[in-house]
This record gives C-alpha cells, sequence and structure tokens, in this order.
C-alpha cells in the first residue's frame, strides 16, 4: 500500500468533518491507512504498563479511579520497591513488549523520589536495554534533567482534552500546568508521550483542538482512551461512545499527528469492540494487559488480535514478535499474564 505520492495535512475543518460523520468511514479509513503505513509498515508497538503506586491521590481528576475522595474500592499501596518494579520490566520484556511504561499516582515526585526513579531507569536501560516511559505527574525544569540524564525515553503527562473544557474535568491543576510540564521535558531531551480521554463530555471541536495542540508540542507517542467509567468517577456528561466514532477519533489523530505513534489505548475492547482490527489501520500502537486500575486484553489476546489483522508485534529490539514463532521456546502467555497482574477493579 505504500506509495511515492505526497500526501497534503489534514485541516482542522477536514478533521471535523470526519468527527461529525460527512466523510464516509470508509474514506477515511483509507486516508488514514496510507498514513499510518507510510510512517510504521506493518509494525505494532505493544505497551505494558505498570501502576507502581496506586491511589492517595490529591488531585480531583474527575474521570481517574485514583482521585481524592473518589471511593472507588482501589486498594492504595504505596510505591513498589524498586526490585518488583525491576522484576515486572523483565517480564514485560519477556513477553515482546516495545516499552515498558511505569506509572504512580499524585501530584509529581520528590526531589529524593525523582533521583530514585532515575537509578531505576538507568538500571533497565543497562540490564535490560528496554525503553522506559514513566508517568509521574507535574515535573519542574530540574527533574526534567534529571530524569534525562537517565536515558528516560518517554514522559506521559496526557492533556486529556482541550483547554477550554479542561475546567470541566479537573480543578486541582490546570491545563496549563500540563502543558509546562510536557514544555520542561522536552526542553530537557526527553521524548513526549500525551494523549486524550474520549467521551468526557467534550465537543468534536474540542478533540481536534487538542490533536492540533499535541502536533504543535511535537508529541512523539499518542495514547488515545475511551472514557470507562470507573466506581467513584466525577464526570457529569459522560458520553455514549460508538464503534465507529472511536474509530473516527482515531483517524482524525493519525491524519493530524502524521509521524506520531497513535495508541489505542484504555476502553479499547469495550468501546471499539469488533472494530479493534480496522483500528490497527489507523493505530501503530496499543496496550496489553490492563490499563492501571481496570483490567484489559491479555497478552496473548492482543497478540492474536493483532496478528488476525495482518501485522506484527514490533520488539524493543525492532523484530518482530509472533505467537507462533514463540512457541515451544518459554514463552508462556499465562505464565506472562500472571506476573504482569496488578491490582485492578472491573469497570
Amino acid at each position: 500500500m505504500t506509495t511515492n505520492r505526497e500526501i497534503a495535512p489534514a485541516t482542522a475543518a477536514h478533521a471535523l468533518d470526519i468527527l461529525e460523520g460527512r466523510v464516509p468511514l470508509y474514506a477515511a479509513l483509507a486516508e488514514a491507512a496510507e498514513v499510518r503505513e507510510r510512517h510504521f509498515g506493518k509494525a505494532v508497538r505493544i505497551h505494558i504498563l505498570d501502576n507502581i503506586q496506586n491511589g492517595r491521590c490529591a488531585e480531583d481528576c474527575g474521570y481517574c479511579a485514583q482521585r481524592k475522595d473518589a471511593n472507588s474500592g482501589i486498594e492504595p499501596y504505596s510505591l513498589k520497591a524498586n526490585e518488583a518494579i525491576y522484576a515486572e520490566a523483565e517480564a514485560a520484556k519477556a513477553a515482546g513488549a516495545y516499552r515498558f511504561c511505569m506509572v504512580t499516582a499524585g501530584t509529581g515526585p520528590s526531589a529524593k523520589r525523582t533521583e530514585e526513579l532515575a537509578e531505576l531507569i538507568r538500571r533497565i536501560n543497562a540490564d535490560l536495554g528496554l525503553r522506559v516511559c514513566l508517568s509521574a505527574g507535574l515535573i519542574d525544569k530540574k527533574k526534567a534533567e534529571v530524569l534525562s540524564a537517565a536515558g528516560l525515553d518517554r514522559y506521559n503527562h496526557n492533556l486529556n482534552t482541550a483547554e477550554e473544557h479542561y475546567g470541566e474535568i479537573c480543578t486541582t491543576h490546570t491545563y496549563r500546568d500540563r502543558v509546562e510540564t510536557l514544555e520542561n521535558l522536552s526542553n530537557a531531551g526527553v521524548g513526549l508521550c500525551s494523549g486524550v480521554i474520549v467521551g468526557l463530555g467534550e465537543k468534536p471541536q474540542h478533540l481536534v483542538e487538542a490533536a492540533q495542540e499535541l502536533a504543535r508540542l511535537r508529541v512523539a507517542s499518542i495514547p488515545v482512551n475511551f472514557f470507562i467509567p470507573v466506581p467513584g468517577h466525577a464526570i457529569e456528561n459522560a458520553q455514549t461512545l460508538t464503534p465507529e466514532y472511536c474509530l473516527r477519533v482515531l483517524i482524525v489523530f493519525r491524519l493530524l499527528n502524521a509521524a506520531s505513534e497513535i495508541r489505542i489505548a484504555a476502553g479499547r475492547e469495550g468501546h471499539l469492540r469488533s472494530l479493534q482490527g480496522a483500528a490497527l489501520m489507523v493505530a501503530n500502537s496499543l496496550f496489553a494487559s490492563g490499563y492501571l486500575n481496570v483490567q484489559g486484553s491479555n497478552l496473548a489476546e492482543t497478540l492474536q488480535l493483532i496478528e488476525d489483522a495482518g501485522y506484527h508485534a514490533e520488539t524493543a529490539a525492532g523484530e518482530p514478535f509472533t505467537l507462533a514463532a514463540n512457541a515451544g521456546v518459554g514463552y508462556s502467555p499465562q505464565r506472562v499474564k500472571d506476573l504482569l497482574k496488578f491490582p485492578q477493579v472491573s469497570s
């Protein structure tokens, strides 16, 4: 499918036409699929999340089970020991993960904890050769430099929605705070991972604006989450999302961020449903083994989805990884599933 034909950048107006259904789905999908394949071929990057701290957060993000006063029923626990986190990174590499993502709840790490995380990042890089993404809240310039010096590959800090809509979903920090964190890390040389949560009561125009802002910030990796109404959430105008609309959202983020990694993130199983395979024609990345406090498809199911759609998983070494090629050589989907099982609640 890859061609040498020039592809004109998508406009905001065209993106809005796609979201609002004025462009036939087959036409929009074909347009985005050509862009995806030109930049990423048939490769799909699998990310595995490790929730290294649960709950006890002072922020009031309405979509989150870990927010203050959420009464969501999750089991709060303090930061995992570095040895436990390292063991989970080893399991992620054995499972064929492209990147290991560590996530903590809270406003942001202390200076001391930043140094500890930096040492862990160095070890994972040196011993495992596995790319590391960290999500730990707000980061100032000095902490960004510490993490960069340790070899942090990516830092995740989602914008979640457009600036105009941000006050509807969170009041304990601002949209501007999030943008400044991304700018601090980018200036320190750390790659950016930042995305959105679809279904928080936003308008289609808000999603277009968020996609454009991520392009302005030159975000390399964009997770597109579909809102899961976890117990204790505080989103008053949550929307009912159809599989077609979710696919159109992914198309828009691909067209407005052509060379960025577009990741099908939380909620793909319940919202995209039978269109998950089609979504891989647009997105080149996804999560396996759950989303922080919500269970998702296990690794074996995710690999099968990728292979059934005609794609292959890409490992940290850049080599294809398939279930068939790894059968009988020590790879056990159930073993990996057990190793990567984190405290979760049902959605």
